[in-house]
């Protein structure tokens, strides 16, 4: 392990009783085996059960779509992340060398990973309500400025708009498509007769392209 573990499990308000499950949990498989991928399987499962049931009891009246994009936004790779580097959790890694030559202690999908292996030791050197309190406090930021409202995707919110004013639903073009085929960028426009000029957004597949491009003409028709 690169660094001491007493300061992660300090992070994660857990201590391990068997060390094993934590120095498993923080092995990629670049480092060889055992590795964390059996770990972050069984994490993954955990956290979207947990993520569910904490839902299902906090907004009594939410439909199932709002209860799924909820879910979806707090185990999605970009919360995953934040919880990672709330924890600093990159230092304590086991990688191969040529993960640590390229930043592999920084890569999101390996940060990610780490935290839904964590999750799963923790499981196993535990219990499910164990568990569920160590997600919970790590959950505890984004749970507390969680809004069913504003959870929705800037395209919904869109439709949602021009639906209750009754005009025309946006549509959206894809006007390039940049860079190499493992790093691509989308350029997309979106066109409403709301507005007199398109807007434009760009992402990493059309879908966030789309998002993105919503996303500013939301702004333009000051929807919050």
């Amino acid at each position: 392990m690169k660094q001491n573990s007493t300061s992660l499990n300090q992070a994660l308000a857990y201590r391990f009783k068997q060390e094993s499950y934590l120095t498993t949990a923080l092995t990629h498989r670049s480092a060889g085996t055992p590795n964390n991928e059996r770990l972050e399987f069984l994490g993954d499962a955990l956290l979207s059960t947990i993520i569910a049931e904490t839902l299902f009891k906090r907004f009594p009246n939410a439909s199932e779509g709002e209860l799924t994009r909820c879910r979806a936004n707090l185990v999605k790779r970009d919360t995953l992340v934040k919880i990672a580097q709330a924890i600093e959790l990159g230092k304590y890694l086991r990688l191969g060398g040529g993960e640590l030559k390229t930043g592999g202690e920084q890569r999101a999908s390996i940060l990610a990973d780490a935290v839904e292996a964590i999750l799963g030791a923790v499981y196993l050197d535990s219990s499910m309500s164990t568990c569920q309190s160590v997600i919970l406090r790590l959950w505890q930021k984004p749970l507390k400025s969680l809004s069913i409202r504003k959870i929705k995707d800037p395209k919904t919110r869109l439709q949602e708009y021009l639906q209750a004013k009754q005009q025309a639903l946006p549509t959206y073009r894809v006007l390039a498509i940049n860079g190499t085929p493992h790093a691509q960028q989308f350029e997309v426009e979106c066109v409403i007769t709301v507005l007199p000029q398109p807007t434009y957004g760009r992402g990493e597949n059309r879908r966030r392209a789309e998002q993105s491009s919503a996303a500013k003409a939301l702004s333009l028709l000051n929807v919050e």
